[in-house]
């Protein structure tokens, strides 16, 4: 990793993911800029070792505290919860006011972490980066948008590259284990969808490719999730063995959300592109392997 010790990676919306790529550049050698709203993640960042900027992406505050011309970006901004006029503050306002700033001068490579949530298939399907994204959900429409401003972009932005996220988990990061672990005797939903996930380190890993990849290639679109999709009722009945609970029953009404209450969508997000042209592969290719990884921290 010498060829890339002393340049500089900036990472705009820097919270769950952002800081473990931080964390890693910092071990390369990499100078780190980080935006986020938060002032406790900012103080932690330096501490790593990074330079902190607290502020809202989606203003052009910032522009003259971070400087253009950094050879990896990465957008990694979340909605910070909210309603869809706040989900597209972020996302949308977010990633124009990130190629204004970046207008001011070309930029290596641009990575930014969309989601899965742009796919409307359900059913069983499998569903891989060709697959048509109309009739996604309100907040896949606003994913979708940002995503086309950094494709129309330019040449200004440099080569980009589109990681859609299947559901993260990881370190800290572990819903369903914290409701079993605080003995939830029920959960909503038939428990039959299938759960698309990615661990946050095999996520880091993925945007590490993406940087490190061959000049020559970008302007992609990649699926990023583990190889082994399961049904809800089959990680839970798991989880609940691996902690000596007793797993809770599905209610068979619609499962909570982040907002609200919906039916999920039951699918397989394909990770064969990723695979194929970056050589990315899962440390945890299940939820299996991903959760032993998550219990042994709590255990030790």
């Amino acid at each position: 990793m010498e060829s890339i010790r002393g340049k500089r990676l900036v990472i705009f919306g820097c919270g769950y993911v952002g800081t473990a790529v931080a964390r890693e550049a910092q071990a390369k050698g990499i100078r780190v800029e980080a935006l986020t709203r938060n002032p406790d993640r900012a103080a932690a960042l330096v501490e790593l070792g990074a330079a902190a900027v607290v502020a809202d992406l989606a203003t052009d505050t910032w522009h003259q505290r971070i400087a253009p011309g950094a050879e990896f970006v990465l957008n990694c901004v979340s909605s910070g919860g909210g309603g869809t006029a706040e989900y597209r503050r972020s996302y949308v306002g977010g990633m124009q006011s990130i190629l204004g700033w970046a207008g001011r001068s070309a930029e290596g490579t641009f990575v930014y972490t969309s989601s899965t949530s742009v796919y409307p298939q359900t059913g069983g399907m499998v569903v891989d980066e060709t697959a048509p994204t109309e009739g996604a959900g309100a907040n896949g429409r606003i994913l979708l948008e940002a995503e086309a401003l950094l494709q129309k972009a330019g040449p200004a932005c440099g080569r980009w590259f589109i990681l859609r996220l299947a559901g993260i988990y990881g370190p800290g990061r572990h819903h369903l284990l914290d409701q079993i672990l605080g003995g939830a005797a029920e959960m909503a939903g038939s428990g039959e969808q299938r759960l698309n996930l990615a661990h946050r380190d095999d996520i880091v890993a993925a945007i590490w490719a993406a940087f490190m990849s061959p000049a020559a290639g970008g302007n992609r679109i990649f699926n990023v999730a583990d190889d082994a999709a399961a049904t809800k009722s089959k990680v839970v009945e798991w989880l609940a063995a691996q902690v000596g609970r007793p797993p809770p029953r599905f209610s068979g009404g619609p499962a909570s959300t982040r907002r609200g209450f919906a039916e999920p969508p039951d699918r397989l997000i394909s990770n064969a592109r990723i695979k194929v042209e970056l050589g990315w592969r899962p440390e945890y290719p299940s939820f299996r392997e991903g959760y032993r990884q998550i219990l042994s921290g709590l255990a030790s």
